[in-house]
């Protein structure tokens, strides 16, 4: 291997051997070596949606939930682009490793996720121990919303037009009230997210942390940036809660708590030197 990153990915596989049970955290960072486009600044985000630089709006302002109301068919233009490309995305080759790695530990793990892509169900991550804390775009609720419900995302590609990024033909509709579907993310100044299922999914984690603290585990974050740091302040929680050790991998944002085991590589370069160790 040779170089700056030894040192830290030998000690992660050290502990990797001894640890009983795995605490993951993902950020965006996770999926770019499937793909899928980095939303860093806005320069990055127009890199990704040329047809929203023409309109001048940055990240925040398209992920309203406004737009399913003042313009329905850029919203689900918008959002359809994305539910279609996350469905044809294949996850990288360090999700099969963290999968192999999470298999092996009798005390099992849990994935806390800021992505709502759905990449770790796709790798075969059971369903029930994932934490999607900004929701998930495979799932819609009401807009409006007219009851707590929320439904799968119909099996189908949305038509989009590649040069307006608009919805044509059909757009999504509520199960419940005939008004207009909207996936069932936490958007920016979003009041009407139905956070139900994410609430389910975070009491699971608690009973999981639980049974965790008589365990010798470990807390693996990937890719999570400052920008929206909620993966990475709850990865710093758990692993001072079980008294454990935190390992952030991060190509630019690797530093952490003192104790934390800082690499500073991209996910899947990480997980395949590590993997080489095991």
């Amino acid at each position: 291997m040779g170089g700056e990153h030894d040192e830290p990915v030998r000690k992660t596989a050290g502990l990797l051997t001894d640890a009983s049970a795995l605490f993951i955290g993902a950020g965006a960072g996770m999926g770019v070596d499937s793909g899928l486009p980095d939303f860093r600044g806005t320069e990055g985000f127009w890199r990704a949606y040329p047809a929203i630089r023409k309109l001048g709006h940055r990240f925040e302002e398209m992920a309203n939930p406004d737009w399913f109301e003042r313009d329905p068919r850029l919203a689900w233009g918008f959002y359809g682009h994305r539910l279609n490309l996350y469905r044809r995305t294949r996850p990288h080759a360090g999700f099969d490793i963290l999968l192999r790695w999470l298999r092996r530990k009798p005390g099992g793990g849990c994935v806390f996720t800021s992505n709502v892509d759905g990449q770790f169900q796709t790798a075969g991550f059971t369903a029930e121990r994932v934490v999607e804390c900004h929701g998930s775009i495979h799932r819609l609720q009401c807009a409006a919303p007219c009851s707590e419900e929320t439904w799968t995302a119909p099996d189908l590609s949305l038509d989009v037009d590649g040069e307006t990024l608009r919805a044509e033909g059909g757009l999504l509709w509520c199960s419940q009230c005939g008004g207009m579907a909207r996936p069932n993310i936490l958007m920016f100044g979003d009041w009407h997210w139905v956070e139900g299922p994410t609430v389910a999914q975070q009491s699971r984690m608690a009973r999981w942390l639980q049974s965790a603290r008589d365990r010798r585990a470990v807390v693996l974050e990937f890719g999570a940036g400052m920008a929206v740091p909620t993966v990475r302040h709850r990865c710093e929680q758990v692993a001072t809660t079980l008294g454990v050790t935190l390992i952030r991998v991060n190509p630019r944002d690797a530093g952490g708590p003192r104790g934390t085991i800082s690499i500073e590589l991209g996910a899947k370069d990480a997980l395949t030197r590590i993997e080489d160790l095991l």
